[in-house]
């Protein structure tokens, strides 16, 4: 088979967005078809946020930013969140759709929605964000690709800024993680299109934690704490890491 690209893992993103944004954002069985009430959505983003900054806070960064950068932010579950920790938020997205209901879930406009449709962050300067925040987002893309905008972030972070990233890293020992471990990519993602009827498919990457670690520092940042975090609803463990820029 094919190596998957970026461009296809990008329409996959414009298609599920297009068909069940809030569902394709925070998998739920008993949500999709749109059955994610609007509300319990955001209040999902408002949870994950506080316990990240609680954690950052323990570490000595934050509780607030001045800019934040929300990348493969979807429907803004956490950039509305994130917006109560920062003077700016912008959330990046590859799928247009998904950015159209971020806009119209924050009526208020607290937050800036960005379209990026490349695996790089040009569109943004050097050193131009306090805090980059990605969650549920790096485990979608290729490992070259996660490679890349790994670089990216370390990059666009302020001196002294940090990061806080999620990739995954091996799929659980349960039945449906035991099928992610044996089962080719590809006939997982049939099954997805076939039998579980997905709109597009929803490719997972494993990113073991030492390559994170050396594609950081490569970039000149530095890992500052990581913890394991096993998801019963994907099947997966991640690891989440808080990444450090060593500029000053």
């Amino acid at each position: 088979m094919p190596q998957v690209s970026f461009d296809d893992v990008r329409r996959d993103w414009i298609r599920l967005g297009a068909h069940d944004p809030l569902w394709a954002v925070y998998v739920a069985a008993d949500k999709r078809g749109g059955r994610w009430d609007p509300a319990q959505f955001l209040a999902t983003g408002r949870e994950d946020v506080a316990a990240s900054v609680g954690w950052l806070g323990r570490l000595g960064f934050g509780p607030r930013w001045a800019r934040v950068l929300d990348f493969g932010c979807g429907a803004g579950r956490l950039s509305q969140a994130l917006a109560a920790h920062a003077d700016e938020v912008v959330g990046v997205d590859v799928s247009p759709p998904m950015l159209e209901v971020a806009r119209r879930l924050d009526p208020s406009g607290r937050c800036t929605f960005v379209l990026n449709s490349s695996s790089n962050l040009s569109a943004f300067d050097d050193a131009s964000f306090d805090l980059v925040y990605s969650e549920l987002v790096l485990q979608h893309l290729p490992a070259p690709v996660i490679d890349g905008y790994l670089t990216e972030f370390v990059r666009v972070l302020r001196p002294g800024g940090v990061a806080l990233l999620q990739c995954t890293t091996r799929p659980l020992w349960t039945v449906k993680g035991t099928v992610w471990r044996v089962a080719p990519g590809w006939l997982v993602h049939l099954a997805q299109r076939v039998f579980l009827r997905y709109p597009a498919p929803m490719r997972m990457t494993r990113y073991a934690p030492e390559r994170l670690r050396s594609v950081v520092a490569a970039a000149g940042g530095a890992v500052a704490a990581s913890e394991p975090v096993d998801d019963r609803t994907t099947h997966w463990r991640s690891t989440r890491f808080v990444v450090s820029s060593r500029r000053s």
